[in-house]
């Protein structure tokens, strides 16, 4: 069989996690894939996958080898479309994942225009409040807010928030506002555990980091249910400037501390390092871009 046929059976089958769910992806019988998967685990000398009655998981041989045939057939796919025309109207499937209210708010809206102008497009949209890895769990596009580490994805700088506290006027009107952050010990302060941000608050003073150790009289577990909870007067909130946009806009919550604030964060798209520009993935960047530059809310 083609060695580019057995690897996207075998891409379908781990993501998937079961011969029936790639069969149906691929619209190939159920027997074709295990002829395709038994091929290349003959051809190639060693087990790539662990089969039960109830699941289907990748060995450790599998996982390397998956995330190399990622790479490879994605390779093909973005040479087969060069060939074709950088200016083909976008056309297939992709992948973005995004934090969960920034991707509500702000890559949604894209989606949907993206979606609307090219009718031969589909997107997942996973929407997580955790740090993702693109190249292993195939996302074609992701959105990072924060200083990028060294990386071999392409990265395009969109926008930029910062890290506010903040309580509603209520709170402010009853318990005053904080004049440093070691004030903070003397108010109510409300955590979320959704975030990848340190629980300890960060705070700048004359250039420099220093830490405020707090213990929350509150912690939740979205960060939605934080800015909930403030917005209801219980205490001060650390979020994300994005995160509280709409509140800030209807005067629901005030910043305090501002002076304190560490330096505003970069939010960058990423997407997959690759020789090749793919059309469908460069007209998602390309409306993404346009609106997110465009948003008083991030630049």
């Amino acid at each position: 069989m083609d060695q580019f046929h057995l690897m996207t059976v075998f891409v379908a089958v781990a993501e998937e996690r079961g011969f029936s769910a790639a069969s149906r992806k691929l619209n190939i019988s159920p027997p074709a894939i295990t002829r395709a998967i038994a091929t290349l685990e003959e051809n190639l000398g060693v087990k790539l996958l662990t089969r039960t009655t109830r699941y289907v998981r990748t060995t450790d041989a599998g996982e390397r080898y998956l995330e190399d045939a990622r790479r490879i057939l994605q390779q093909v796919e973005m040479a087969n479309e060069a060939a074709i025309g950088i200016n083909r109207e976008p056309k297939g499937h992709l992948s973005i994942t995004a934090p969960v209210l920034f991707g509500q708010k702000f890559i949604l809206p894209g989606i949907t225009e993206y979606l609307n102008r090219y009718p031969d497009t589909q997107v997942d949209a996973v929407f997580l409040d955790r740090v993702v890895n693109l190249l292993e769990e195939g996302f074609d596009l992701g959105i990072r807010i924060g200083h990028l580490p060294d990386s071999t994805m392409r990265a395009k700088r969109v926008g930029s928030v910062r890290l506010h506290c903040l309580a509603s006027p209520e709170y402010i009107a009853q318990n005053g506002i904080p004049q440093s952050p070691e004030e903070l010990s003397y108010h109510t302060t409300i955590m979320t555990t959704a975030s990848s941000l340190s629980h300890d608050w960060q705070f700048t003073l004359n250039g420099k980091n220093r830490i405020q150790r707090l213990k929350p009289r509150l912690k939740v577990s979205t960060n939605q249910a934080a800015i909930e909870a403030a917005k209801q007067h219980l205490g001060i909130i650390r979020t994300l400037s994005y995160q509280v946009s709409d509140e800030l806009q209807a005067g629901e919550l005030k910043i305090v501390l501002e002076q304190y604030e560490p330096v505003a964060m970069p939010v960058h798209i990423l997407h997959r390092e690759g020789r090749y520009e793919n059309s469908k993935v460069r007209g998602l960047i390309d409306i993404l871009g346009r609106r997110l530059e465009a948003d008083k809310h991030l630049n």
